[in-house]
């Protein structure tokens, strides 16, 4: 025997159809990791330049501080010693250049002698003059 199937019709009036709902959360989340991982290597690069820079070795400003240091005691030394860190900034204008020149040329006689005599006068106004134009 078989079994007698029946069928309800009714009438469905309260169920609305399927709406499209706009959901943008993928594309924010999307766009905030970009925007984080872009801050985090911003930070990241500022860090290890600033790590890189903190202890840099700066021969100019090593170089003034040897040249400042100067005692005018024992003038043979120092004519090296003023010849060979003046040399630095020889190059930063002409105007350095031409006074680096006139420097060199008053301590030659300081150089390459047994015994000499302390600076004259001249010669440490000479040194002066370029260690009064020298920036770092």
């Amino acid at each position: 025997m078989q079994a007698k199937q029946e069928h309800f019709d009714i009438p469905l009036h309260d169920i609305k159809p399927l709406i499209e709902i706009q959901e943008y959360s993928l594309y924010y989340s999307v766009a905030l990791g970009i925007v984080s991982t872009i801050i985090l290597f911003s930070v990241l690069y500022l860090l290890i330049k600033y790590l890189k820079n903190r202890n840099k070795f700066n021969i100019r400003a090593e170089h003034l501080s040897l040249l400042n240091a100067i005692t005018y005691e024992d003038a043979k030394k120092d004519a090296y010693d003023i010849t060979l860190y003046g040399a630095t900034f020889k190059d930063d204008s002409q105007r350095h250049s031409n006074a680096y020149r006139a420097l060199v040329d008053s301590l030659e006689e300081y150089k390459y002698r047994k015994n000499v005599d302390a600076f004259s006068d001249e010669t440490k106004h000479h040194i002066d003059i370029y260690l009064g134009m020298i920036d770092v």
